[in-house]
């Protein structure tokens, strides 16, 4: 099986692009998950992920809740960052969402299989142990649309 495993925050979400994102999020006020603005074509990155899924492809989301945070934050992170990926009609087979800092492989090694994780953190890439990695501190379309070709 091959699998796709996207994170979220500053991969597909720009939350860092929220004004005042990290004040708020130490506030615990979750709206910068939800307000956070696709960091690409939703239309074009969701066509390219059904045609990998069509594919064989399996999409996963895996992403950190705020580091830190209390359980009642959490579950509002949570919710959060579910309604975004449902408002951009992201393509996902399954979702974790954990704390921060957790391996993100320890989440999908359970599916075996080749296993490429889209992440715009170097420390979790150099990481990942379950098959290669996409920067997505670049242009995630051209390297998924390889995957098409392959």
């Amino acid at each position: 099986m091959k699998t796709l495993v996207f994170d979220m925050d500053g991969t597909i979400a720009n939350l860092y692009g929220v004004r005042n994102w990290l004040d708020k999020i130490q506030a615990e006020d979750p709206t910068p998950y939800a307000i956070a603005k696709p960091l690409y074509d939703m239309f074009m990155l969701n066509a390219i992920l059904w045609t990998l899924k069509n594919d064989g492809w399996r999409i996963v989301v895996t992403t950190w809740l705020a580091k830190n945070a209390t359980p009642v934050y959490d579950a509002k992170v949570r919710t959060a960052k579910r309604a975004w990926l449902d408002r951009y009609d992201f393509p996902f087979d399954e979702l974790h969402m954990v704390k921060y800092g957790t391996t993100k492989a320890n989440c999908t090694r359970h599916l075996g299989g080749y296993q490429i994780l889209v992440d715009d953190n170097e420390d979790v890439r150099n990481g990942w142990s379950l098959g290669d990695t996409i920067n997505a501190n670049e242009n995630i379309l051209q390297a998924l649309s390889k995957l098409i070709e392959q």
